[in-house]
């Protein structure tokens, strides 16, 4: 069972627009509501791929009221822990010659509730998969992700994070069975620019070295680079295609990846899945439906 944890869910309110003035009444195309969080992005699109899975989290107020219940009418199993105050936040999205974020604090995640998590993540079981993504809120301890995997460690989890900085490289001891830093992310663990993809490499490889066994680099446009614990490296071009949205196409080559991998335990395979996930959500105006990724998966070539 793959089981994905989203600390911070979101409701996002999408606003499209030709233009938005600042210090003026914008009016808007059209909008919609979109259910997510980095976690829950990944849980939304390994089920379109026929992928069973689990969301954990934590959940507050009506807003989430409205996220669980939409991913339980889509489907997805959910298991998250109710907070007593606050409310799931609210992100503003703006579609207009550019695209702009307001993304809300969320609640505060307290003691008990926290505790309450790391009970549900004792429960996992050897051939599980943990995916960790994302921020973490104010409230929480900045090394949660480290004492997750610490907690579970030797019991055959195998675990998953895409997160920046010391988020990141603080479980790389626990050796996470992939990790998915973009280009900048990377760079700022490396503390330097990266300019071809032999520094990209030896980049990735040094992350390897200290923990990780596959490393997949997400370049947006520039296509991706993965280095597998096989040591072999795989060097994709990003498919063409008008980019519509940013939001979720990290979250979706993770979705791709696994569930590439767990359909073929072939690593090429799930890197050209992971990119055509994500590809087709950055075509798309919301997460890409599972017959818009495999209708993209045959343009992805070496």
């Amino acid at each position: 069972m793959i089981y994905t944890v989203t600390f911070n869910p979101a409701l996002d309110y999408v606003v499209h627009l030709k233009r938005c003035r600042m210090g003026e009444v914008n009016r808007s195309d059209a909008e919609e509501i979109q259910f997510g969080g980095k976690g829950i992005n990944v849980s939304v699109v390994l089920h379109r791929l026929g992928v069973e899975n689990t969301a954990l989290g934590f959940l507050a107020g009506f807003t989430g009221k409205a996220l669980e219940e939409e991913l339980r009418r889509s489907g997805i199993c959910a298991d998250f822990i109710w907070l007593a105050e606050g409310l799931t936040r609210i992100n503003v999205k703006i579609r207009a010659q550019e695209e702009t974020e307001i993304n809300g604090c969320g609640p505060r995640i307290d003691e008990l509730a926290l505790a309450t998590l790391l009970s549900r993540l004792d429960r996992l079981q050897s051939g599980d998969i943990l995916v960790l993504s994302g921020s973490v809120p104010p409230s929480m301890p900045g090394d949660i992700y480290r004492r997750i995997l610490a907690g579970l460690e030797g019991q055959g989890v195998r675990f998953v994070v895409d997160a920046s900085r010391d988020l990141l490289t603080e479980t790389l001891a626990y050796h996470p069975f992939l990790i998915k830093p973009n280009r900048t992310e990377l760079e700022e663990i490396c503390g330097r620019r990266l300019h071809s993809d032999r520094e990209l490499w030896d980049a990735a490889a040094e992350l390897q070295c200290r923990g990780a066994g596959n490393v997949l680099v997400s370049m947006a446009g520039e296509g991706s680079l993965l280095l597998d614990e096989t040591g072999s490296c795989h060097r994709l071009a990003a498919p063409r295609g008008v980019v519509r949205n940013s939001v979720g196409a990290g979250d979706s080559m993770v979705a791709g990846f696994l569930a590439g991998y767990l359909e073929r335990g072939d690593y090429l395979y799930a890197h050209r899945l992971g990119v055509a996930a994500g590809s087709a959500t950055a075509f798309c105006d919301g997460l890409a439906t599972g017959e818009e990724i495999r209708a993209l998966l045959a343009e992805i070539s070496v």
